[in-house]
């Protein structure tokens, strides 16, 4: 039985994934699925990048500014809201566009999220002073008898990381690979195909500064004005820009500084990005400096009717 096809559009901030999956949208009759963790926020508009309203007008966008600025978003949350709409969307007979540059909630959407217990204080204490006495390495050592496969995905000296899963087997009884092994996401039930955006770094840090720029002589600085009023979520403060702007509001610095600041940590979030999807060899990577939009998407629209 042939299986529904669910598109990703993926890759780095600043990109330009919001306007290639709108006219690939338009092309596949589909519909946008935001996998941006800050789009989802009200009020937020400047900040997070979110489609104009024209785009939103000429496709339809789920999980767009529908959150309060004081609300918590995470990729369980995410999951639970994209994952009906995926089903949704196939019944109206549309294509299902997944479009984002957030890593976790696309790989816990595509692979599954297994659901984590609790943490247990006392366990993460005793563990992180046996660590102290002895070392990290006799805790992997532990934790390669428990779990020789998890194990070998963690580094010796990765404390953090060897303690959970110490904790998770100490909670369930159960290996977090195992946890993992039992876990499903949307590529059980569907034909997944992951397209990544990508450009020359000097080509996409270019476009990065000059966003920048567009985003301070668009108001980013009313914007987190009003955001800082309704008292944002531990998750929308985290947004770029936030922080880089209050810093400048507190007088802690100048308006220039800030927008050096914003370029600056926008370039690192971009390079981790990439490094996040580099990891994944399921991605087919369009470089946009290779390929011109038209063609790329041409070459979108026709793999998807194979």
């Amino acid at each position: 039985m042939k299986r529904e096809r669910v598109i990703f559009i993926i890759g780095p901030t600043g990109v330009g994934k919001t306007a290639f999956a709108v006219e690939l949208a338009k092309r596949l009759k589909g519909e946008i699925i935001s996998a941006d963790s800050m789009q989802a926020y009200r009020f937020m508009d400047i900040m997070s990048q979110k489609p104009t309203p024209g785009e939103r007008k000429a496709v339809l966008h789920h999980l767009v500014d529908f959150l309060d600025i004081d609300d918590e978003y995470s990729a369980a949350e995410f999951i639970k809201r994209a994952d009906p709409l995926i089903d949704k969307i196939i019944k109206k007979n549309k294509r299902p566009l997944v479009v984002g540059g957030s890593g976790l909630y696309i790989k816990a959407l595509v692979d599954g999220l297994f659901p984590a217990p609790e943490k247990d204080t006392a366990f993460r204490k005793r563990l992180q002073k046996e660590a102290r006495s002895s070392g990290t390495k006799k805790l992997h050592d532990r934790l390669k008898i428990i779990d020789p496969e998890a194990s070998s995905k963690i580094h010796h000296n990765d404390l953090r990381r060897i303690i959970r899963a110490l904790e998770i087997f100490h909670l369930t009884g159960t290996p977090i690979s195992a946890h993992k092994g039992m876990t499903k996401g949307i590529k059980d039930s569907y034909a997944v195909r992951l397209y990544g955006l990508i450009m020359p770094r000097p080509m996409l840090y270019e476009r990065i500064e000059k966003r920048a720029d567009e985003m301070l002589e668009a108001g980013l600085v009313e914007e987190v004005k009003l955001i800082r009023r309704r008292d944002p979520s531990m998750t929308a403060s985290s947004s770029l820009g936030y922080k880089e702007i209050l810093g400048y509001l507190d007088k802690r610095y100048s308006l220039d500084c800030a927008r050096e600041l914003l370029k600056k940590n926008t370039k690192h979030l971009a390079k981790k990005q990439l490094s996040w999807f580099k990891a994944d060899n399921r991605i087919r990577w369009i470089d946009l400096k290779e390929i011109s939009q038209e063609n790329a998407i041409r070459l979108i629209v026709t793999e998807c009717k194979v």
